[in-house]
């Protein structure tokens, strides 16, 4: 679901809210043995997205943040985006 390549987590399962809960899980325990202080968290493969998307990528950042560390997210898909401006939460996301 989440996999860990140099300093990035790729995301390759789809960001529903039938799998939200094991995703966080996931990202959590990569973070939990992270050392750097900046992660990129790869969205390139996410094709289906919903709102549950936005709260587990909060969730990776309010983590992230907890231990010192910068969660940058990189490669969004357009729903990803479109919900973000939706729900009026754009500013909060470390897009890159």
């Amino acid at each position: 679901m989440i996999e860990k390549s140099d300093n990035a987590f790729r995301v390759d399962a789809p960001m529903l809210i039938a799998n939200a809960r094991t995703l966080l899980q996931a990202g959590r325990a990569l973070l939990s043995v992270e050392s750097e202080k900046e992660i990129v968290l790869d969205l390139e493969r996410i094709r289906d997205v919903d709102s549950s998307a936005l709260a587990v990528v909060f969730g990776l950042q309010r983590t992230a943040s907890t231990r010192g560390m910068k969660l940058r997210i990189v490669n969004p898909p357009a729903s990803f985006i479109s919900l973000a401006g939706l729900y009026g939460v754009s500013d909060s996301l470390s897009l890159a």
